[in-house]
């Protein structure tokens, strides 16, 4: 129950968070920064002081490490939306993310003793992002009045959708403008999302293994910025496993199980010669066009009754 309970918050309040965001979208970071803290800050610290009443032996360290574990594996989950073929719903995958990567900083704040629902917590997690340089600058950015509406000759809705999709990537670390990697490591970064893209069209779950790889690769940046930050020191950052994560698994075979329909598909039409109008095309068409639907749709379904039961 209390592992659902951690999960059923991100899912619920996700919808909410856009609203926020598509209200203020130039405000993205800090309306995520204040709503995080007022929605996920209590629960944070209970989550906490329970994560210590059932592990007394734990020391803080130990704390931390379970914090950051439950934390990567909440951001996979409630970034999933991606792996399917509805890119409209992409968004609200990115704020269930970003509300899971908010908790998970909170959580270590209060691992650390500190309160999770003060103010400070806020601005500290607009520093861990790197949205500002200090959490002076971040306080006042919080404190100012929010943006004004949009004239008659401003963005469009949908370069609002876009722009706020792409803060939100940025935000959850998907999205480095820099990270020191070189050029031919950002050239191959580039060619496997493309790669990706379209073979997504055909398959649409191979999304899930490699976003949940990315999810995991930037929840851990930014849970090492945060035990860097509250303890003093990189020494004492959540150990690495060499182990598969469990989620990470399940993203790649349910990808490799999407990717065995349209070639089963394409294998039954050229055994059975299958035709339409004189060409097997417009049947392989047809095949890989229903099964994309089928397979995006039962996924979405699954994904849906799940947060519904929580």
């Amino acid at each position: 129950m209390r592992k659902k309970a951690r999960a059923a918050p991100a899912a619920g309040l996700a919808g909410s968070l856009w609203r926020e965001a598509l209200a203020e979208p130039g405000r993205l970071p800090e309306s995520l920064a204040s709503f995080a803290l007022r929605h996920l800050g209590p629960g944070a610290g209970a989550a906490v002081a329970r994560l210590r009443a059932a592990h007394p032996e734990a020391d803080a360290a130990a704390l931390r490490a379970m914090v950051v574990t439950r934390g990567r594996r909440a951001v996979v989950s409630e970034g999933a939306f991606v792996g399917g073929p509805f890119l409209l719903l992409v968004p609200f995958a990115f704020c269930g993310a970003l509300l899971s990567q908010a908790r998970t900083v909170l959580e270590l704040a209060a691992v650390e003793g500190r309160d999770a629902t003060h103010p400070e917590r806020a601005a500290e997690l607009l520093v861990l992002q790197g949205v500002y340089g200090d959490t002076a600058a971040a306080r006042a950015a919080l404190e100012a009045p929010g943006s004004r509406p949009r004239g008659a000759n401003g963005p469009g809705r949908l370069a609002v959708l876009r722009g706020l999709t792409s803060r939100m990537a940025r935000l959850l670390g998907l999205i480095t403008a820099d990270d020191g990697a070189g050029r031919l490591v950002r050239v191959g970064r580039w060619a496997l999302l493309i790669v990706v893209l379209l073979v997504g069209l055909v398959a649409p779950l191979v999304w899930l293994p490699y976003m949940a790889v990315s999810y995991r690769r930037a929840t851990t940046q930014l849970t090492d910025r945060a035990t860097v930050f509250y303890v003093g020191s990189p020494d004492p950052r959540s150990p690495r496993g060499v182990r598969i994560d469990p989620a990470t698994a399940m993203a790649g075979l349910r990808a490799l199980g999407s990717l065995l329909l349209p070639v089963g598909a394409v294998f039954l039409v050229t055994v059975t010669d299958t035709r339409i109008a004189g060409g097997r095309w417009p049947v392989v068409g047809i095949l890989l066009t229903a099964g994309c639907l089928v397979m995006g749709g039962g996924w979405l379904w699954r994904h849906w009754r799940r947060h519904r039961t929580l």
